[in-house]
């Protein structure tokens, strides 16, 4: 990978809630260690009751988050996907289609275990983005 191609990963990954307070070298492991996926409208990331390892940056694009067909929740630019399964390897809650071109980065769980060993900080925005995640699910239950 060519040093620009590196520090726009990092560019990216920093932006990402769940990385933002890591330190630039944890920023370039984890650059180093993702695997790029690229999806065109209607391909399927994964499925409800898959069993995955693995967790999503969205790069650019848009994805749509379903159970069936009920839309669960879009997501964009610098947004995760399939964080549960990268700490807790369990079939996958849901099912995410691409809605128009997307790239992602492929984060999986034993280096995000690695890093989450070593680096508190990505402990914490885990843990943010999982609390955050948890209201907006509970906000659709508050009454109105």
């Amino acid at each position: 990978m060519t040093n620009s191609a590196l520090m726009d990963k990092v560019l990216v990954l920093s932006g990402v809630d769940i990385f933002s307070d890591a330190p630039d070298p944890v920023l370039v492991q984890l650059a180093n260690g993702v695997e790029e996926v690229h999806l065109q409208p209607g391909d399927v990331l994964f499925r409800q009751g898959d069993l995955g390892t693995s967790m999503y940056v969205i790069v650019s694009g848009l994805v749509r988050v379903h159970i069936g067909d009920q839309t669960v929740v879009e997501l964009g630019e610098r947004e995760i996907v399939g964080e549960l399964a990268a700490l807790d390897p369990e079939p996958r809650s849901a099912s995410v289609s691409a809605l128009e071109p997307t790239l992602l980065y492929r984060i999986d769980q034993e280096m995000l275990a690695a890093l989450m060993v070593d680096h508190p900080e990505i402990v914490r925005g885990v843990i943010r983005e999982l609390a955050k995640r948890l209201r907006s699910t509970t906000a659709v239950y508050e009454p109105i």
